[in-house]
């Protein structure tokens, strides 16, 4: 990883038309459509490697403390090294085991059975695993398929990420239903407690380029108490944080710190998509209450992010199974797509002021094909926590391989 103020956005920008001009010309000179990383048996078994490679740049500037110090640190590095194998065969069944190699975790790593195939009728799917919970949609969405380079401030705070557990997906034309129930720690070894989750969608408009999304989600985490290797019981808590939506810095402009003595964890979500062809508009309303015990306060944290996107080439983004994909592009040069996002994120709630902070950000994406994506983004950030308000600008870039 390189840190330095000498890093400035010229020099980004040399890095980035260097990088395309050499991806432009591998996909004309060969078939980047259609790689060799799948083979299906005679039988209709499938199995595949499945693979995303990021380099990303975050360039900071306004962030300049009372005391003189930056608070910020330009910074380039490898983002994402993940790597996993699938194995299914349609109307049956499908298991994935995934590994990010970067920041060293598990992703991904189940089994989900399809009901029609073994009892005749369909009656949804049902998935044994390690899985991403589904209170968030911007959280639950692919990280292949993610639209900004990182995800909003509510979203990013109160998304409670992969847990092992099992869900029931259930799907007709004007509606979806998700049940999970998960327990247990998880494959890192954390998140010891229980959590039900659910989450259900009506989709009136459901076609190609035509869709209509409204959804409600919801979440009981019971947080327990951890022992750590040297035999010290930790009593559950909780600490909601999130960077200016740059993932390259550890800073933090607002968090609560830990909420000690967490009895439970209450998460709840109102989102909604609209896709007409090559325009589109998706937000959420996200909240996360923390009742504690012991004479502790509780706690709710509330926020909200909203996003409109253009297609310029044409193409529209994908939706299935209650939520958008990649766009695909159609024409030899590529699918270019727009967007303009705000979100905002409360961290005050009586006696606990961790901070508040909005942030409008503006962004670009190249589709070259479906396996090569370029991302920009530019964000304007404002803060006020205490005595102490940083409004950063922050250039960000993203060269993505996937498959």
């Amino acid at each position: 990883m390189n840190h330095s103020r000498c890093f400035h956005v010229p020099d980004v920008k040399l890095v980035l038309f260097a990088l395309l001009t050499c991806a432009s010309h591998a996909s004309r000179a060969y078939d980047f459509e259609d790689w060799p990383v799948h083979h299906t048996f005679d039988d209709g078994t499938d199995v595949a490697v499945l693979g995303v490679y990021r380099y990303d740049i975050n360039d900071f500037s306004n962030d300049r403390l009372p005391s003189g110090k930056q608070e910020f640190t330009d910074s380039h590095t490898n983002r994402r090294k993940e790597l996993g194998l699938t194995l299914k065969k349609k109307g049956v069944y499908d298991a994935i085991v995934d590994f990010e190699y970067q920041g060293r975790t598990w992703l991904d790593t189940f089994l989900r059975l399809q009901s029609k195939a073994f009892l005749g009728a369909d009656y949804g799917a049902l998935r044994f695993g390690y899985s991403k919970t589904p209170v968030a949609f911007e959280g639950v969405t692919s990280t292949k398929a993610d639209s900004f380079l990182e995800l909003s401030l509510p979203a990013a705070a109160v998304f409670e990420g992969r847990r092992t557990g099992i869900d029931w997906a259930f799907e007709r034309s004007a509606y979806i239903v998700n049940l999970g129930y998960y327990w247990g720690q998880d494959l890192p070894g954390d998140n010891d407690g229980t959590t039900l989750a659910g989450r259900v969608a009506w989709t009136p408009r459901k076609q190609d380029a035509d869709i209509i999304h409204l959804g409600i989600s919801a979440s009981r985490e019971n947080r327990d108490s951890t022992t750590d290797g040297r035999g010290i019981v930790h009593a559950p808590g909780v600490r909601l944080s999130t960077t200016p939506e740059a993932g390259l810095t550890p800073v933090r402009l607002i968090d609560t710190a830990s909420l000690t003595n967490a009895n439970h964890v209450q998460r709840t979500g109102l989102e909604a998509l609209w896709i007409d062809g090559p325009w589109s508009v998706q937000g959420e309303d996200l909240r996360e209450s923390v009742s504690r015990y012991g004479g502790k306060h509780d706690f709710t944290a509330r926020g909200f992010y909203v996003f409109g996107s253009w297609v310029l080439s044409g193409e529209s983004r994908p939706y299935a199974g209650g939520n958008v994909g990649d766009i695909k592009p159609n024409g030899p040069w590529g699918a270019w797509e727009v967007l303009l996002r705000y979100s905002e994120l409360d961290l005050n709630d009586g006696s606990i002021q961790g901070g508040a902070e909005h942030d409008w950000t503006l962004g670009a994406n190249w589709y070259l094909t479906q396996h090569f994506k370029f991302q920009a983004n530019y964000i304007w950030a404002k803060s006020d926590k205490g005595n102490l308000s940083i409004d950063p600008r922050i250039f960000e870039l993203r060269t993505q391989i996937y498959f």
